[in-house]
């Protein structure tokens, strides 16, 4: 069951899954919920249709709830809490009237692109802007809950409009390159066959990059050696620096190394495009939203973003 990728959560959704996992049926879910057996029944498979998952086990009699969903309990009161609260706070901004705005970037984006965003529409538009950090799983979660506005994503440029859902509209911003980079002294010492390598887990979006478009393309006399493995880019940045190994690292977060000799790029190692992505939900639309999408769309290209 797979929320990161869900068209949409509803809180209302939330709530309709967490009733059939207290009650354990439907039936006395639908009365929880003031709704006919049939209503209920019909918005559970609504529900399902959405996330493209099933949420119940039909061979059973009576049905019951997935062990796969009922184990995601915590996350779906935690999302449901979080939920609540941001309703009540959407309710005193509106009547605030702030003009405050919430991106969620991917890490190595917040540190390379989110300067860019902040300076650009607290200079320009005088707004308030707030970053917060994740992966790319948790940056499209805090936009389906209404916990951020916009999101700053990679992406590869083949994968354009193929993996994003329905609910976010997406426009490129800029261009980054991940590219193979060691300290000097490392590379000296390298010789035929076995590189050190520092890695990203296989479930984390650039560790998806590498082992798509990187490893498959590897020189066949080139071995990669794992010494290191890390989700953060900042990490595998120092380790590269400590000369661990070498790390397909963003060229916008290594580009000063670079200047300064601290890293150096490896021509003989594949490297990979991607594109910075400016996300917001479809239906998140309003005067205040459109300003801030049409303004940075409109923008020069972040700097140290050209290829």
């Amino acid at each position: 069951m797979h929320f990161h990728y869900a068209e949409a959560m509803q809180l209302d959704w939330i709530d309709d899954i967490l009733a059939v996992i207290e009650t354990g049926s439907l039936t006395r879910a639908a009365e929880q919920r003031f709704l006919t057996q049939s209503a209920f029944t019909r918005k559970i498979r609504t529900i399902e249709g959405r996330i493209g998952s099933p949420l119940v086990d039909r061979s059973c009699k009576p049905v019951t709830i997935l062990p796969g969903v009922r184990a995601l309990e915590p996350e779906l009161r935690e999302l449901s809490g979080r939920l609540r609260r941001l309703q009540h706070d959407l309710k005193v901004s509106a009547e605030a009237g702030g003009n405050d705005v919430t991106f969620a970037c991917q890490h190595a984006i917040t540190t390379t692109i989110s300067p860019w965003v902040v300076k650009q529409l607290t200079s320009s538009l005088d707004f308030s802007v707030r970053v917060r950090s994740g992966n790319l799983d948790n940056c499209l979660m805090l936009l389906l809950s209404g916990e951020a506005d916009f999101a700053i994503t990679y992406e590869s440029p083949g994968d354009a409009d193929s993996l994003m859902p329905q609910a976010f509209d997406a426009q490129v911003v800029g261009e980054d390159i991940l590219v193979p980079v060691a300290s000097p002294h490392l590379i000296a010492g390298f010789g035929k066959g076995e590189i050190p390598l520092i890695a990203y887990p296989s479930d984390v979006f650039l560790g998806q990059i590498v082992s798509r478009f990187v490893l498959p393309v590897l020189p066949d006399d080139i071995l990669l050696s794992p010494k290191a493995e890390t989700a953060l880019t900042l990490a595998a940045c120092e380790y590269a620096l400590d000369g661990i190994g070498v790390a397909w690292l963003p060229l916008t977060l290594v580009r000063k190394h670079l200047e300064k000799g601290m890293l150096e790029r490896i021509p003989e190692l594949p490297q990979q495009e991607l594109n910075i992505v400016l996300i917001r939900l479809s239906s998140q639309k309003s005067g205040r939203h459109d300003r801030v999408w049409d303004h940075l769309i409109g923008a020069a290209a972040p700097p140290g973003s050209g290829l």
